[in-house]
């Protein structure tokens, strides 16, 4: 039996799809081991961050939305004690199995107490999962001490906007949904988020927003990864053989405007800040 090169490629492409969707197991739910191992460079990223957070020994912080620790456990290289908080159970099984030395517990950033006070509170990639930063926000500020420090990054304005907007057009030409309504993120501008720190009485010393295009997976699958492990949200009721045509569709979109020189690079846009809680005169 003959095959075509073309009919080999497009087999090969759908199987890729099937095996990635059929990780989606329910919406909002992730999956530690595939976050690991596909989608690493989350923390990579986050390592430049700690240049920001500067930890010294004995300090005592709070990795806010920690994944499966590894920053953590870069922080706590320096000396300082660190904990992590996450509100997956299933990150942070993982991040206890990688990391037993380190404390780790589950919490909702945007309702948690603390029973210590900290020096800093560091977080990378999460803050734009939390629809409430003012909540968030005021979480933060019970948990610093006079004079902490709040060093994040997470999606600015404008972050991954080519793919979100194929997968939001693909979604409203095929259902009967508005699936900007779907939308889980939060990407705020320097501004939006820097008055909410202000108004709760924080002082902002550094904000940045930037370009960081950000290298996939090779191939069709960079995209199709990064729908099934962030995108949940917006495949909530559909079948799996629908949401494999669909990922292929968007697939098709965007990976000709996000190519260079053969490489996918998904648009993302950071935004950084640096704020502190006075301290009591």
């Amino acid at each position: 039996m003959y095959f075509s090169n073309k009919s080999i490629c497009a087999t090969m492409y759908t199987l890729t799809v099937k095996a990635t969707v059929e990780q989606m197991k329910s919406i909002n739910q992730w999956q530690a081991e595939e976050y690991d191992n596909q989608l690493a460079f989350v923390s990579e990223y986050g390592k430049d961050l700690i240049s920001w957070l500067r930890p010294a020994e004995g300090e005592s912080i709070l990795d806010l939305g920690c994944g499966t620790g590894d920053l953590t456990h870069e922080i706590s290289r320096s000396g300082a004690e660190v904990s992590g908080m996450d509100a997956s159970p299933d990150m942070l099984q993982q991040a206890r199995r990688k990391f037993p030395e380190l404390k780790f517990w589950e919490a909702d950033g945007q309702q948690f107490e603390t029973e210590q006070l900290y020096d800093a509170v560091y977080s990378n990639a999460a803050l734009h999962w939390m629809r409430n930063p003012r909540k968030v926000v005021d979480c933060v500020w019970h948990a610093l001490k006079p004079g902490g420090r709040f060093v994040v990054e997470f999606g600015g304005q404008g972050n991954v906007q080519i793919i979100v907007q194929a997968l939001e057009d693909v979604l409203n030409r095929h259902t009967n949904i508005n699936a900007s309504e779907r939308n889980p993120w939060y990407f705020p501008t320097i501004g939006q988020y820097s008055s909410i720190l202000e108004e709760r009485g924080f002082v902002v010393r550094q904000a940045y927003h930037y370009d960081r295009p950000t290298k996939l997976a090779d191939g069709d699958r960079g995209i199709i990864d990064w729908l099934t492990h962030f995108g949940g949200d917006y495949f909530r009721g559909f079948s799996l053989e629908q949401i494999e045509e669909w990922c292929m569709e968007i697939s098709q979109i965007v990976s000709p405007k996000l190519n260079k020189n053969g490489v996918i690079y998904a648009d993302y846009k950071r935004l950084r800040m640096l704020a502190f809680k006075p301290k009591v005169e």
